[in-house]
């Protein structure tokens, strides 16, 4: 059994036991978070109409708090020898889903 969940802007298809990076969520680690699935497969069977989703929750378990990959802009201008380097790092989350249901 798998779902489909949106956080932070982006969709993951995840399972019991998995473990997620996700954008930074406001929890502790060690507390609970819950996500609203999009589309949830068990087996054969597919769910994706929000009446069948209704009461359908997937829960996680903060792991801990850090920051993503370094990630290096370069601007460049031609034949003026005008140029720009910035770096930036993402705050992020890792969450273990404890179960779908």
């Amino acid at each position: 059994m798998y779902a489909i969940i949106r956080t932070g802007g982006k969709q993951y298809r995840v399972a019991q036991g998995d473990v997620i990076t996700v954008d930074r969520l406001p929890a502790d680690p060690g507390a609970s978070v819950s996500f609203a699935p999009l589309m949830l497969v068990d087996g054969g069977d597919v769910k994706a109409t929000p009446a069948d989703l209704d009461g359908v929750a997937v829960t996680g378990e903060v792991v801990q708090h850090g920051k993503g990959r370094k990630i290096k802009v370069f601007n460049y201008h031609a034949k003026t020898g005008w140029k720009k380097t910035k770096g930036h790092r993402s705050y992020q989350t890792t969450v273990r889903i404890t179960g779908i249901g």
